[in-house]
Order: C-alpha cells, then structure tokens, then sequence
C-alpha cells in the first residue's frame, strides 16, 4: 500500500481513469458489433448508418489515445471493406 499522500491520490487518479477508458473501450466495441449484426442482417441502408455511427465511435477512441490511431484506421478500413463487399 502506498504511504505518500501523493502516491494514494495517483492510485486514485489511476482507478477514475481506468474505469474511463474501460467504459469506452467497452462501448467501442459494441459499436462495432452492432455494425456486424447489422451486416450480417443483409440490410444495407441500416449497415451504413451503423458504418457512420461505428467510425465516429472509433476515431473518437484514437483521438483521446484509447488505441492508437492506425489500429483505428486498420479496424476502419476492414469493416469498410465488409460493407462494400455487401453492396456488390
């Protein structure tokens, strides 16, 4: 256990943000399921409304540093690359 004053407010401060970033990977995550579903459903218009919603939520994660940007990009243009597969 930490005896610092200052060492106990870093465990705090390291909790509150480890919550943080668990809820929004957490939500990431479901966003890009929600896409899949939605892909695996066969319906186009909900699938790219989803894609919409899906990369908003994604690049909002990279942008704070949830994950690194060019896994972002990776993850992106896999599932863009699905959808237009479907379109075809």
């Amino acid at each position: 256990m930490a005896n610092h004053k200052s060492a106990l407010k870093r465990i705090r401060q390291s909790e509150r943000r480890r919550k943080r970033n668990q809820h929004a990977r957490s939500g990431m995550r479901t966003q890009i399921k929600r896409f899949l579903q939605s892909l695996e459903a066969g319906d186009a218009d909900a699938a790219q409304t989803q894609f919409r919603l899906t990369e908003r939520t994604v690049r909002k994660a990279a942008s704070s540093g949830l994950i690194p940007k060019k896994r972002a990009d990776r993850q992106l243009g896999r599932l863009a690359r699905r959808l237009n597969a479907m379109g075809q």
